[in-house]
């Protein structure tokens, strides 16, 4: 079978393997998972116990769940490697890699956490001012920090563009939900930006969250429903 991403909706940080995906050139099928409704249902808990996206269900039948882990597991795909999306374990590269993920995914993307909170839930006006403001400084500083490490490279870790490019369009878009920082400011981010919402498989990416009509840059074999995905499984 070929492998299934089960990304969330709306604006989920999912985006990111679908568009490494793409770009990885590798075989694969789509889950639609509207959060948070059909994270609660039994079906996802049988994919994913944790209830949260994305989650991959690999080409051997394996279940896959955290970005970093699937970002991971498309990056050792056959011909990733050579495409320059992902490097060998061991080598500086990949450990390079591994940390511009790693940074992506605790201190960019949480320094959004108070923020969706507060988007998600009903407070008073004293805590919403408390959490935006907490907000606001840990995703100026993430921003900061980010712009340092990208300084004028093309790409994230260099010449090429990685699957750390595709993680991070995934995230940088959340500004358009919360109004803390104005990514002009920060140059080389919106240079970034800007570079990434014109490839092809970013457009693709979009255009399936938004269920507008597009066609694959890569090898995208349609999409699936989540019952419908653990029926073939099981058959398979």
């Amino acid at each position: 079978m070929s492998p299934i991403l089960y990304y969330g909706v709306p604006s989920g940080c999912s985006f990111g393997a679908i568009v490494a995906l793409e770009w990885s050139g590798q075989p694969y099928r789509l889950a639609r998972v509207n959060m948070p409704d059909d994270m609660q249902t039994d079906a996802f808990a049988a994919i994913n116990p944790v209830r949260e996206t994305p989650a991959l269900a690999t080409a051997r039948g394996d279940v896959l769940a955290e970005s970093i882990a699937i970002l991971n597991h498309i990056g050792a795909l056959p011909g990733t490697l050579e495409a320059g999306l992902s490097f060998a374990q061991g080598t500086r590269e990949f450990d390079q890699l591994n940390r511009m993920l790693a940074f992506l995914n605790t201190t960019f993307f949480n320094s959004f956490a108070s923020l969706w909170w507060l988007l998600e839930h009903e407070s008073d006006d004293d805590t919403r001012r408390a959490l935006t403001e907490y907000g606001r400084a840990r995703v100026v500083r993430a921003h900061q920090e980010l712009e340092r490490m990208l300084g004028d490279k093309p790409w994230l870790l260099g010449q090429r563009r990685t699957l750390a490019d595709a993680y991070f369009i995934g995230i940088a878009r959340w500004t358009k939900y919360h109004s803390v920082v104005d990514r002009r400011d920060y140059p080389n981010l919106q240079r970034l930006f800007d570079q990434l919402e014109a490839d092809p498989a970013v457009s693709f990416a979009h255009a399936i969250e938004q269920q507008r009509p597009t066609t694959s840059a890569g090898r995208f074999e349609g999409e699936i429903g989540i019952a419908e995905s653990l029926a073939a499984r099981r058959a398979a």
